[in-house]
């Protein structure tokens, strides 16, 4: 079951806002094989062109599903989040079966992998405006760039699973990948 905590700048969030929100962002529930328990946060803001954003992340035990949309009409932005939410799992479930059909010979299986590392600083003058926490979850190294192309990062931190240390995986300029290994 998702909670939701929907937040609106410069918009009340009415109870139709909430109840189409709600409605809308619980299709996502329906491509996962057990209950989902998690949050997922909703912040729609509205510009004084009265263009809307619409952001959503749900952050679950093993996966993070994140997206926003901006656009004139709010409820189209909503539509278009649940849209690009469920492609993200639809992706994720593909590559992730695929992997594991490859390496086991199973038929169907999903697993989601690690908890998303959403570690976003803006910088002015070296000033510290937002910190972040998360925890790192074991996985290789192509699965860790799966998480960071999901979540649309330039940059993903985690824990590789056969050495136990933490790495990070990282877009360069030429679209190819990198990997920084601790000592």
């Amino acid at each position: 079951m998702l909670n939701f905590n929907i937040r609106g700048e410069n918009i009340e969030v009415t109870p139709a806002i909430r109840e189409y929100v709600e409605n809308k962002v619980e299709k996502v529930e329906r491509y996962f094989n057990e209950d989902v328990n998690a949050n997922a946060n909703v912040n729609l803001k509205v510009y004084n062109d009265k263009q809307t954003k619409v952001e959503v992340t749900i952050p679950m035990k093993n996966l993070t599903l994140r997206a926003e949309e901006r656009h004139n009409d709010m409820y189209a932005a909503i539509d278009l989040i649940v849209d690009k939410l469920e492609r993200q799992i639809r992706k994720h479930k593909t590559k992730v079966n695929r992997k594991f059909r490859e390496r086991e010979g199973t038929g169907l299986y999903f697993a989601t992998s690690q908890a998303a590392a959403d570690a976003s600083a803006e910088e002015d003058e070296y000033s510290i405006v937002r910190t972040k926490q998360f925890d790192l979850k074991p996985m290789d190294q192509e699965e860790a760039v799966l998480q960071m192309n999901m979540l649309g990062h330039d940059f993903y931190i985690f824990t590789d699973a056969e050495s136990n240390g933490t790495n990070i995986v990282y877009k360069r300029k030429d679209g190819k990948y990198g990997l920084i290994e601790t000592t």
